[in-house]
């Protein structure tokens, strides 16, 4: 005698086509239709709302499916690089580039440039600098410029002896001012928006050359310990180039 003890099993009969019973077992054997994809947050949102309801589909989406991610974070940073890139909202480089919470220490400005060594007039700039060099030992600093960028407009488009039109603007982007020069005395006969293009660019090499003005980017550099690279997003063409500074 076997000693599995089982329930009896009663046989349920099968439904006729067309019958209620039938149409219901129908339905429940079909697969459920797949959700719509959630819809953008609407742009009539509420400011503050907005930022509360992009959280929620973060934390959503991102941080509670990737808890391998996140709980490393929570004993500290080691990223590989440091960003520079422009406040402008259309360039966000953790978007652009792929780049992961913890990857890269960023700093954002207009135009993404960089002054050379001051200890009294770019302390900002120089404190984030010293801190990524110094403690977080990134290995690569990238100063990225981008298509379209109105600091750099402005700075082509400023005439020497005027007045300003802005308290900041026009002070921070005459750090570029050496790459305005050059650009105006090679290409002057290009149009305004090519010598802006050139110019995003020159601008960039204004930035890498004031970066090796850091005693602790040049000795860094010197040992073979730290990279600085340059680059350009074109948004308008949807392209991303680099070059190594040497």
């Amino acid at each position: 005698m076997s000693g599995c003890l089982c329930l009896p099993c009663n046989k349920r009969p099968t439904p006729k086509a067309g019958s209620s019973a039938a149409t219901k077992v129908d339905s429940l054997q079909k697969k459920p239709t797949q959700q719509p994809p959630p819809q953008p947050p609407s742009k009539n949102m509420d400011a503050v709302e907005r930022l509360k309801s992009g959280f929620q589909k973060f934390k959503t989406d991102v941080y509670d499916k990737k808890p391998e991610l996140f709980e490393p974070l929570k004993e500290g940073q080691a990223p590989t690089y440091m960003v520079f890139a422009c406040s402008d909202s259309r360039c966000c480089p953790s978007v652009t580039l792929g780049l992961q919470p913890g990857e890269a220490f960023t700093v954002r400005n207009i135009a993404s440039m960089i002054g050379p060594y001051d200890k009294t007039k770019y302390t900002g700039t120089g404190s984030a600098i010293e801190y990524a060099v110094c403690a977080l030992k990134v290995s690569c600093i990238v100063v990225i410029g981008h298509s379209r960028c109105g600091g750099i407009k402005a700075l082509l488009s400023m005439q020497d002896g005027s007045a300003d039109n802005f308290h900041f603007v026009e002070d921070w982007v005459r750090i570029c001012h050496p790459a305005k020069k050059k650009v105006q005395a090679e290409c002057k006969m290009l149009p305004f928006d090519e010598q802006c293009s050139i110019l995003e660019r020159a601008a960039v090499n204004v930035s890498l050359d004031n970066l090796k003005t850091y005693p602790f980017v040049k000795e860094a550099v010197a040992n073979g310990k730290l990279k600085l690279v340059g680059g350009h997003y074109d948004f308008v063409n949807g392209k991303f180039e680099t070059w190594v500074s040497s």
